[in-house]
């Protein structure tokens, strides 16, 4: 037999030998498939700042609680006032409108405050804060939820309820040795009357929401801590 013949046998024993095979032999001969094409992966999405507004008149005992929930459940505290006062001693051309304000009279525009509040979170290592005498009124909490709606979820406001008589008094014996001009009686008067007209509605509207958490702040300090630290546990 010649040379084509000899083909056709090995053609033969080559397809004998394959229907013969074992399906393992034959899943074992058969090349893999292709991979499926991978997804894109998804962009990241940051989880939003976790915030607690702190309200109440002055000389309620804002500052003094912030620093203790900051210590026992690591929160951030931002002071308003005192992103305010840092800004303008920087000597930025942002200071100098500050300043400029200021001298003038004039409440420091909303979207600034706003913006020096987001600097200060974007750059901290923690994302939980307790923004500390803010939002004051109305024109701060619109633009509060202009700006920050995306990027921050305001879990409750705080509210450390005290008689004005108190604070005044509070204020008064702090004045003797705090330094601030404000802690005088004809200064403490006119910071009530903004309090009252321009804050409490602030109060009231979170209320309205079921987000006031009311701490009673005509007792002692550490009274007054163990009502705000349940509401942080």
């Amino acid at each position: 037999m010649g040379a084509g013949g000899s083909k056709s046998t090995t053609d033969l024993a080559a397809k004998t030998a394959k229907a013969e095979a074992t399906p393992a032999e034959q899943q074992a001969q058969t090349p893999p498939p292709a991979p499926a094409p991978t997804a894109p992966a998804a962009a990241e999405v940051k989880p939003k700042y976790k915030v607690v507004f702190v309200l109440g008149g002055p000389g309620s005992g804002k500052g003094t609680n912030c620093a203790r929930i900051k210590e026992q459940f690591n929160y951030e505290h931002l002071s308003a006032g005192d992103l305010l006062r840092a800004e303008r001693e920087s000597g930025s051309e942002l200071a100098d409108m500050i300043n400029t304000y200021i001298k003038e009279g004039k409440i420091v525009p909303a979207e600034v405050t706003v913006g020096l509040l987001r600097k200060a979170m974007d750059s901290s290592s923690t994302d939980k804060f307790l923004v500390d005498g803010f939002p004051r009124d109305l024109m701060n909490l619109e633009c509060w939820n202009k700006e920050m709606e995306n990027v921050a979820e305001v879990l409750f406001l705080l509210f450390l309820d005290c008689p004005n008589e108190v604070v005044v008094e509070r204020l008064l014996e702090r004045g003797k040795t705090s330094g601030r001009t404000d802690d005088n009686a004809e200064t403490i008067q006119k910071r009530l009357v903004t309090y009252e007209n321009q804050t409490r509605p602030i109060i009231e509207h979170f209320r309205t929401l079921d987000k006031v958490r009311q701490v009673d702040s005509n007792r002692s300090e550490a009274e007054v801590f163990a009502d705000v630290a349940a509401h942080f546990a």
